[in-house]
């Protein structure tokens, strides 16, 4: 680590290691550009032949790798507003690979600094890119911003059951093949800001001063944000599952428009156990959100040692009939245990961890299963266990008075598994939001262009400033007014009304999630004062959009402001 000027710091910043909007601001959309680190015949030099896909016209991986970097690097520049140009020195080179699992990719930011001109929280910390944005100049020119590898051993399909990358820009990926787009879009969310910077074994501060992630941080156990707590509450707050989330006001307000219902295991009964458990998804078997089932929990009992496993037939189906599968991890594929438990007449199955752990994600194919399947951790297995004279009863499905994925005010979740997980604990989203989001520490094969709540979280983190409102929520003295979407959310036209401190070129543009613009509402010449413009909720084609969120920015007077605003269906006809 070195420390050029005060304010600055270089650190060896964690490499956050992967699968183990209201654009506003300035009136510039960032300019993203990938330096290419790999040497000749290598990465995205490697001259391999290979046919255009997917939208990518590559002819040769090296190419294609490249137009991937290039497209993700062209999403997240139209979202996020800088004058500065921002580096990311990329490169492909061999990554932990085996048979089940994989780093995919691990990126950072190259420097963070503090006390920089604007910044908006001093004595905090920021990732330079962010830190150049806010500042509004170059706080290291001599450097790059992002550092970001990718795992090139995947191409020679030796490891994750022979997946490959694909280098298509659809969103179309075969089996066996891993979408690179979202990595790299999931990448350069943490180099751009997503992600703390202090040590989360220890809970110290990195040299002893807070980062703007860690502000955003609220335990509800202790009731504190990061920044207010000491370093043993700090690194006790790191693995409290389920209990850490996203205390800022627009991912806040963009969490109910995108996550649904909350799915909770719930134990009913006895008193002693009851509550709300943390769970683990299946890739198979019934989805747990599309219905809600209920009943008696039983241990399930085999042929053979150890009889509580499932990996063979049940011998106790008199007893499981219409009840809930208890059945212990190990020995044999979760497919394997859902099938004994399934033909014994269970309607849904509990597998319960065998070491101490969050409760794990269980992989697999078996259409036959099509009854629940979820992990449970080996603590609350043993308290389940203990109980089962007594009666132990179990609820599983949605929960239509809270979100998936956010605590129950509301607050988005981060990842904080016990034990920790080097490289994916505090900096991710938990992997129980649904639908699944970019920054989530695994992979999804329903991710792809989009960035859901992380340009949020940016917003919360100062990506969108100056901000557009005063103290109490006015409009600032002498700025760019955009007021609220009348109405909002709409169904065929809104007005969006807006003021002028003074005369001169006016500019409207909708955009949607993934940052592409949608359609100019406006361009001209105006005076000073109250304005409006319709928007009849087609693109610039004319076409009608779909529903969903959508941004609006106006740029005039050497600044501009945003909003979003929401298109919903013609309800009643």
């Amino acid at each position: 680590m070195r420390a050029p000027a005060p304010r600055t710091a270089r650190a060896a910043l964690l490499a956050l290691a992967c699968l183990a909007l209201a654009p506003g601001g300035l009136a510039h959309a960032a300019t993203i550009v990938i330096v290419n680190k790999d040497g000749a015949g290598e990465g995205f030099n490697d001259p391999t032949v290979v046919s255009p896909v997917g939208g990518n016209p590559g002819t040769t991986r090296g190419a294609q790798r490249l137009n991937v970097f290039q497209a993700a690097a062209n999403i997240w520049g139209n979202i996020l507003p800088s004058a500065v140009t921002i580096r990311v020195a990329s490169q492909f080179n061999p990554l932990m690979c085996d048979a089940s699992s994989a780093i995919l990719g691990a990126a950072s930011a190259i420097e963070v600094v503090r006390n920089f001109p604007n910044a908006e929280f001093p004595n905090t910390w920021y990732a330079v890119a962010l830190a150049n944005r806010m500042a509004g100049a170059d706080l290291d020119g001599a450097s790059d911003d992002i550092t970001a590898q990718f795992n090139s051993t995947l191409d020679g399909g030796t490891c994750i059951s022979g997946d490959t990358w694909y280098y298509g820009l659809d969103g179309n990926e075969p089996v066996n093949q891993v979408e690179l787009l979202p990595v790299v879009l999931h990448e350069l969310g943490h180099g751009l800001g997503f992600a703390q910077f202090g040590n989360i074994t220890t809970g110290a501060e990195f040299n002893g001063t807070p980062d703007i992630y860690q502000r955003f941080l609220f335990d509800r156990t202790v009731g504190l944000h990061w920044p207010d707590m000491t370093d043993a509450q700090r690194a006790a707050s790191a693995v409290n599952l389920w209990n850490v989330g996203w205390d800022g006001t627009a991912v806040k307000t963009m969490a109910p428009l995108t996550l649904g219902p909350r799915v909770e295991v719930r134990v009913t009964a006895p008193a002693g156990i009851a509550g709300i458990k943390p769970f683990g998804d299946a890739t198979f078997g019934a989805d747990p959100s599309a219905g809600t089932v209920s009943g008696q929990v039983v241990l399930a009992v085999d042929g053979a040692a150890p009889t509580s496993d499932a990996c063979s037939p049940l011998t106790n189906a008199a007893q499981m009939a219409g009840k809930i599968a208890l059945v212990d991890r190990g020995a044999c594929p979760f497919t394997t245990k859902a099938d004994a438990a399934q033909a014994a007449g269970a309607i849904a199955v509990i597998i319960a961890d065998n070491v101490a752990e969050a409760p794990p994600a269980m992989g697999g194919s078996d259409p036959t299963v099509t009854i629940p399947v979820v992990s449970i951790s080996q603590a609350d297995g043993t308290a389940m266990k203990a109980q089962l004279g007594a009666g132990v009863f179990v609820t599983i499905g949605p929960n239509p008075s809270f979100l998936a994925g956010a605590d129950d005010n509301g607050r988005v979740l981060v990842y904080t598994p016990n034990p920790s997980v080097s490289g994916s604990s505090v900096s991710h989203w938990d992997p129980s939001a649904s639908p699944d989001l970019l920054m989530e520490p695994f992979i999804s094969n329903s991710l792809s262009n989009t960035v859901d709540l992380t340009r949020f979280a940016f917003e919360d983190e100062g990506w969108f400033q100056p901000r557009t409102t005063g103290v109490g929520g006015g409009p600032a003295a002498g700025a760019v007014a955009l007021r609220g979407a009348w109405p909002n959310p709409f169904t065929r036209t809104t007005s969006l009304n807006f003021d002028l401190p003074r005369a001169g070129h006016a500019r409207i543009v909708v955009f949607d999630v993934a940052g592409r613009a949608v359609k100019q509402l406006l361009s001209s010449d105006l005076p000073a004062g109250s304005h409006a413009v319709v928007w009849d909720g087609t693109d610039d084609a004319g076409r009608v959009v779909q529903p969903g969120v959508y941004f609006y920015r106006l740029e005039a007077a050497g600044t501009s402001a945003a909003r979003r605003m929401v298109r919903v269906e013609t309800l009643g006809g």
